[in-house]
Parts: C-alpha cells; sequence; structure tokens
C-alpha cells in the first residue's frame, strides 16, 4: 500500500511516486497491490523542512483506513518515496495496527542522512 497523497496535492503533481513504486513492487513479487485503502483525510504542510517533532506533530491523525476489509489480519507492506523521520511510516502504520492481527512492514526507496 502506497502511502497516500491529499487528494489537492496528487491534482497539483498529477501522480503519486509511492504509488508507482508500490504498483512495481507489486507487480514484481505477485502480491495485492490496493492504492485506496488508505486516504489522506488532512491536507498538510510539506514535511521539508520541519524538526523531527513537528513532523510528527504535521501527520498525526491525518491517515484513514478505508477499506478495513482488505486490511483485517494481513501482513501490509506500506510504501514510501523517502523516509527521514518516519513520522509519516508511523502514522500511517498506528492506523493499520489498530486492525486485529495485522502487521506492517515498511519500504522506501531512499533514507535522508540528516534532519534539522
Amino acid at each position: 500500500i502506497p502511502i497516500p497523497l491529499h487528494p489537492k496535492k496528487q491534482q497539483k503533481r498529477g501522480y503519486n511516486q509511492s504509488d508507482l513504486f508500490a504498483e512495481g513492487l507489486s507487480e514484481t513479487m505477485g502480491i495485492n497491490w490496493s492504492p485506496e485503502a488508505i486516504k489522506r483525510s488532512v491536507f498538510s504542510d510539506t514535511q521539508t523542512r520541519k524538526t523531527r517533532y513537528n513532523r510528527w506533530k504535521n501527520v498525526d491523525s491525518i491517515f484513514a483506513i478505508q477499506h478495513t476489509e482488505q486490511l483485517h489480519s494481513k501482513h501490509i507492506l506500506l510504501v514510501d518515496d523517502v523516509i527521514t523521520t518516519g513520522a509519516t511510516i508511523e502514522a500511517c502504520a498506528t492506523e493499520i495496527l489498530a486492525l486485529p492481527n495485522t502487521k506492517v512492514s515498511a519500504v522506501t526507496i531512499a533514507c535522508a542522512q540528516h534532519i534539522a
């Protein structure tokens, strides 16, 4: 499952790079890809120049599970483009882990080395 963008941001950008990565992983690994299972329900500011704490606060409670039946009792692979502090992955994983018997792993294309 890709980390979702808010619809406004995706419309402006024209694509979600995490979704494209997740789709490719799905095809290569022969596993389901579920781009609409989780929704970003709140438009949040860019994380780019935020501190670790402010990144965490910026993504707190912004994700909502759309299709609990797809995720219940599954091991979910969350896909993001870049991980810096892990705040976005953590916020999304927290929502998934609230479902019974659910596990979460994460994969990313890149990791940032430093944060202010």
